[in-house]
């Protein structure tokens, strides 16, 4: 992993990202969507101060972090849910936790307090991620969409952060 750094995502990543998240998606375990936004719906959607990427010693992205606000009420202005993409051919290399840990450094350095995720009980490695960075499963909503013609469930994880608690 010492080849490996993260830094600010910039518009220059968009289409590194964008095949990041397609090839996530594709593969039918990350998330209800099926096709990756384009760069203006993701930089709409995401706040900017929280958005990384993991880098390789060439300056290549091997994968992505970043959040959304789960409300625009002022009371949820510490609550964010994050999604996290690693390129296929860089998993088990320590990439997305290195992500992972660099956002929760990120989002408490900000005061955000609760960072939230939704997860299919079927991606194993990412409830195992969750959990060895300090999540806890909330609970699970069962049939809670309609994924490629099936009724899948999701386990909700969230991280609440004990120095901005």
């Amino acid at each position: 992993m010492a080849d490996i750094t993260v830094r600010p995502m910039t518009v220059d990543d968009a289409e590194r990202v964008r095949a990041i998240h397609q090839a996530g998606l594709d593969d039918g375990d990350a998330s209800f969507e099926t096709t990756a936004p384009t760069w203006a719906a993701f930089d709409a959607s995401r706040l900017p101060d929280h958005r990384l990427v993991a880098v390789d010693g060439d300056g290549t992205v091997l994968g992505w972090i970043a959040v959304s606000p789960t409300s625009t009420r002022p009371v949820y202005a510490g609550v964010v849910e994050h999604s996290v993409y690693v390129d296929p051919a860089a998993r088990g290399r320590g990439v997305a936790r290195l992500l992972l840990d660099a956002l929760i450094g990120s989002t408490e350095t900000a005061g955000i307090w609760t960072i939230q995720s939704g997860v299919f009980p079927e991606n194993a490695a990412s409830l195992a991620l969750h959990q060895r960075a300090g999540f806890r499963v909330i609970g699970v909503r069962e049939r809670v969409g309609r994924h490629h013609g099936r009724w899948r469930d999701v386990v909700l994880l969230e991280r609440r952060s004990p120095v901005t608690n």
